[in-house]
């Protein structure tokens, strides 16, 4: 990797991202959501965890999933990949500079968020490395997903599952109450339901959902990385 090569594409695209109104309006949504919680009543039935698990859910799905999904979708819709590809700079150079750029803003929106919310969060190393390993899941599912549609317009028929399946997970405590029902136990091996419960003290078993998760979003971008490399070279 060029560190001089990453820096040059993440002021490039740092810019764009501010300029790009869909996706500055983006780093919103988890403070809106948060300002929603905030007055949520003492009648909520909701815990504190599952609450800040959705406003990371959130902040994961819409900002670093979605935006570095819809600059690679943009970057191939105008045809531009074909060009950085092409140029001095490595795929690696690429994303890893594109990256940088949703993984600052989700980092501002989140942490803004969570002033607003006031929330007591737990940052011991269970934790931190939970936050690491679920922005590693969502950055490389958007990476994937990006290098394989072919239009920005395309992104919203994956986004919106993958807002709704992954992103607001524990969520589903509010339509279905019994713990023993399929769906809750089904949703409580996704991703974000994991830093629920390591927030509720339990942390081995949760990272290692987390690990198989991360991995086989790296696995996925890894065969979309490789797919759209031969296709370039077609």
């Amino acid at each position: 990797m060029n560190t001089g090569r990453i820096m040059a594409i993440f002021e490039k695209d740092l810019k764009e991202f501010t300029r790009n109104m869909m996706l500055f309006t983006t780093t919103l949504i988890p403070i809106l959501m948060a300002f929603m919680f905030r007055n949520i009543g003492p009648e909520s039935t909701e815990t504190p965890a599952v609450i800040i698990a959705v406003i990371i859910g959130t902040a994961y799905s819409t900002i670093l999933c979605s935006s570095i999904m819809t600059m690679m979708a943009e970057e191939n819709e105008k045809d531009t990949l074909r060009g950085l590809v092409q140029s001095p700079a490595s795929m690696l150079d690429i994303l890893t500079g594109k990256s940088l750029v949703v993984i600052m803003m989700t980092g501002i929106s989140l942490g803004l968020a969570l002033l607003v919310m006031d929330a007591e969060i737990s940052w011991g190393a269970g934790g931190i490395a939970a936050l690491v390993l679920l922005g590693l899941f969502f950055l490389a599912l958007g990476i994937a997903v990006g290098l394989e549609v072919k239009s920005v317009a395309t992104t919203s028929v994956y986004l919106l599952p993958i807002m709704l399946v992954f992103g607001f997970t524990p969520m589903i405590e509010t339509i279905v109450g019994d713990e023993s029902h399929i769906v809750r136990q089904v949703a409580e091996y996704l991703p974000v339901y994991q830093y629920v419960f390591i927030q509720e003290g339990t942390e081995a078993v949760p990272l290692l959902i987390l690990c198989v998760w991360a991995a086989l979003g790296l696995i996925y971008a890894a065969w979309a990385f490789k797919k759209r490399m031969n296709d370039e070279n077609k």
